[in-house]
């Protein structure tokens, strides 16, 4: 055996399990590989039972309160009063297009009104605030010499002649609803369908997968009218999610993909069958178990936390490919398969637990996000975590015990070891890295990583918060999603973006004339915004209904100080605009529609209602925000913006902690953190590049790859100080610890990152951008570690401490 094998290990090659004291090794080695047909017959019965549950248990769903910040006080406002602003919480808008006329078209409106009742009919809809033309609540009126006249717009017993027909017409522009309920070109009509939090029958939450069916139910079977041509656009959270989860059978097609080039990378690497087959088998069943837990503990699969289970297995890979790697260096030196697991198992499972941690570490910090289905991916990947110390720590060393490698494969493995010590080079780009522990090397190493450093970071400084495009950028442009919304947009002049103060009294305070007026001059402040369309609230009806009580004079057009003529406005008002305020006056909405709800446009108006609410506020009239779709991302963007710099200070602060457990050296710790340090830098560079903004989708992303990327340096570090401590010089310290670890470091980040690139090409864009983002972390660590360690380590660490 050569000196160079020696030292690298400093364990015996013993090649007859007789020479092996099996009592030898702490005591885990020992429960684990005294114990081995235990150990699989424990993990066989777990993977059977948690993949019994992962089938029959396991579900795919979303919840809109899942998605937004409870804990918030914009959204703590909003749910505190969702009880009396029902048309401003979750709701669905669908739109129905006469392609080859208009909605005058009796054929048309016996379409509308059979997608009405199928609507109203559907489980979960909240039926008391459905409108449309078909709904008695969508109401005209109109000022004549004996008072106010109204009624629905839909004329009673409507049977598309030409008189009904003229009758609505007349209707539709008495009633101010172009722009809102009709389309500006009168080809289309929307319906309006709020939703409810839970299904009253089940008192469970709502199924958006099974309600985006029956849309796309009800959309199939009226655009297949025979007579009339007619197109339907919905738009709204739970069709946005109902998409969302439709998009993850396709993402879970790339699973396959990914597990497919892992083993076609590993492979390509050991040219071993059975080692290979082992590493993809064990990070496989990984998956099996975090699925199956996490089924049991009553989780489902949202289209944030299904791609977990993608980065569980290009986690198990990456460690299961260190431990391959050792025991086919072992056995190539002549170590009996055995004992060559054991004597692996003591060199990198302290390694593999600490990267593990970190790892963990990166999905733990997302704990403080607080927005739930964040927590939920937080859990759900910490389970999965949990479960590689078993499947590929443990399980897969005690697996290749058994199997051993190829002959082949175990020769060519130290194929590069043998040459070095016979003063032979490793052979390209590997013989380039031990140059960077030389002062020449090592400066230009580090003078490049700090102008990207720099340049990074003057261009990170345009990092935006929220979204950056308008429609639902969770989707890909050319989705049926965004295409729906354009439409509705384009021929619609209220957007769906709303975003409302709400105005809270005392009863009947709402229609104190104090109260109008500051009200007024919120709206009117709300509307000076770049970005807002126009405002609504019960103060604008009441201007309406005093002018048409006198004979419509401009001059009246005003909210009066006279109370009885206000308590008049408000009781007509109330007929055609329930929405305008509850039942006892005390929480009234001023509404402002957005042009879109890009993170300029909300901060914008986010701004502008604050200083009014803190100017304007008293005892008996609060100002609380926020209500509306605009609201509820605004407070989501708010939260992600303080959790953003927060969960960098605990990751890193975490992942520190740990590097210094493992290493017992801040000098140790500096070289394996400035890698990384410089990752997270140009990744947000590459966001501001990309367009992509900081939010629910993108914000765990650096986390990650903060907890994942430490691994790198916690593999070579390791084998490195090792090394040193031993006597060995920086240069050929680090050179070994490349044999050793390095070769598989690089394996590792390719592994990491073709288990995430797939993602780049899902119909799903956020996940498209977590791939292309993760994508970068994984291979640019990958990178840092192997040249900036070396470089860093020739100024810190040249004598190991």
């Amino acid at each position: 055996m050569s000196a160079v094998t020696m030292q690298l290990d400093r364990m015996p090659v013993v090649s007859e399990l007789n020479d092996f004291d099996k009592n030898s090794g702490n005591l885990l080695e020992r429960l684990v590989f005294n114990h081995r047909l235990v150990m699989m017959l424990v993990c066989a019965v777990a993977t059977v039972l948690l993949g019994w549950v992962a089938v029959t248990r396991l579900s795919f769903n979303a919840s809109f309160e899942k998605m937004i910040p409870s804990h918030h006080p914009y959204i703590r406002n909003y749910l505190d009063n969702a009880g009396e602003l029902r048309g401003l919480g979750n709701s669905l808008r669908v739109v129905v297009e006469n392609e080859d006329g208009n909605i005058f078209d009796p054929k048309y409106q016996d379409v509308l009104k059979k997608i009405n009742d199928d609507l109203f009919l559907t489980r979960g809809v909240d039926r008391a605030w459905l409108k449309s033309l078909w709904t008695p609540s969508v109401r005209w009126t109109e000022v004549t010499e004996e008072g106010f006249r109204g009624g629905p717009v839909m004329p009673d017993n409507f049977d598309g002649s030409p008189k009904a027909t003229a009758q609505l017409k007349l209707n539709i522009a008495r009633s101010g609803i172009v722009g809102r309920f009709v389309g500006n070109d009168f080809k289309s009509s929307m319906i309006f369908v709020p939703l409810l939090a839970k299904d009253p029958e089940t008192g469970k939450p709502i199924d958006y997968r099974d309600l985006s069916r029956k849309l796309d139910e009800i959309r199939q079977r009226y655009e297949a009218t025979p007579g009339v041509k007619v197109h339907l656009h919905v738009i709204g959270f739970a069709k946005l999610v109902g998409d969302l989860i439709d998009g993850l059978v396709k993402v879970m097609s790339f699973f396959g993909i990914a597990a497919l080039i892992a083993m076609m990378v590993i492979y390509a690497y050991t040219r071993c069958v059975r080692s290979t087959a082992l590493v993809i088998l064990c990070s496989a069943v990984a998956v099996v178990w975090q699925l199956g837990l996490v089924a049991a503990l009553g989780f489902s699969l949202d289209p944030f936390s299904i791609l977990v289970p993608f980065l569980i297995f290009a986690i198990g890979v990456s460690h299961g490919a260190q431990k391959m790697n050792g025991i086919m260096q072992d056995i190539g030196r002549g170590t009996h398969r055995l004992v060559a697991a054991r004597y692996t198992f003591r060199r990198l499972f302290l390694a593999g637990v600490t990267a593990l941690l970190a790892d963990a570490v990166g999905f733990g910090v997302l704990m403080v996000i607080d927005i739930p289905v964040i927590k939920d991916l937080a859990l759900t990947a910490s389970v999965g975590v949990a479960v590689l110390i078993f499947t590929n720590l443990l399980l897969l060393p005690v697996l290749l015990s058994f199997t051993g490698v190829s002959p082949a494969a175990a020769e060519r493995s130290l194929r590069a070891e043998f040459a070095e010590a016979e003063g032979a080079s490793q052979g390209g780009v590997w013989d380039v890295l031990d140059r960077f522990t030389s002062r020449r090397w090592a400066v230009a190493a580090l003078a490049v990583a700090a102008v990207l450093a720099v340049g990074g970071f003057a261009v990170s400084r345009h990092l935006k918060i929220g979204d950056l495009e308008s429609g639902a950028p969770e989707l890909r442009a050319d989705s049926r999603y965004n295409r729906d919304n354009a439409y509705v947009t384009g021929n619609y002049s209220l957007s769906s973006d709303v975003f409302a103060v709400i105005v809270k009294t005392p009863a009947e305070g709402c229609l104190k004339y104090p109260t109008l007026v500051e009200a007024d001059r919120l709206a009117w402040a709300l509307r000076q915004v770049p970005g807002v369309q126009t405002t609504l609230f019960l103060g604008d009806a009441v201007r309406q209904i005093t002018a048409g009580s006198y004979e419509g004079s401009p001059k009246w057009l005003t909210i009066a100080r006279n109370q009885d003529v206000l308590n008049y406005g408000a009781q007509q008002a109330s007929v055609n605009n329930p929405d305008l305020f509850n039942n006892a006056c005390s929480v009234m909405p001023v509404i402002a529609y957005l042009t879109d709800h890009r993170a300029e446009t909300l901060n914008r108006v986010v701004a502008a209602a604050e200083s009014f609410a803190k100017d304007h506020g008293a005892t008996d009239r609060q100002y609380l925000l926020a209500a509306g779709s605009a609201g509820i991302e605004a407070a989501t963007n708010i939260v992600v913006r303080e959790a953003d710099r927060t969960m960098l200070f605990y990751v890193y602060g975490a992942v520190i902690v740990l590097c210094f457990i493992t290493f017992r050296s801040w000098r140790a710790v500096v070289v394996a953190v400035v890698p990384l340090m410089l990752t997270s830098i140009l990744c947000e560079a590459l966001m501001v590049a990309l367009g992509i903004g900081v939010k629910v989708a993108t914000l765990p992303v650096i986390a990650l790859g903060v907890g994942i990327g430490v691994d790198y340096a916690l593999y070579l570090l390791s084998i490195q100080l090792a090394q040193q401590r031993a006597g060995v010089p920086l240069a050929q310290a680090y050179r070994r610890a490349v044999q050793f670890t390095g070769k598989v470091v690089a394996l590792v980040g390719v592994t990491l990152a073709a288990g995430v690139v797939t993602w780049a090409f899902s119909p799903i864009k956020f996940q498209g951008d977590m791939g292309i983002l993760l994508t970068f972390m994984f291979l640019w660590n990958m990178v840092g570690a192997l040249i900036l360690i070396p470089a860093l380590s020739h100024f810190l660490l040249r004598k190991a401490t």
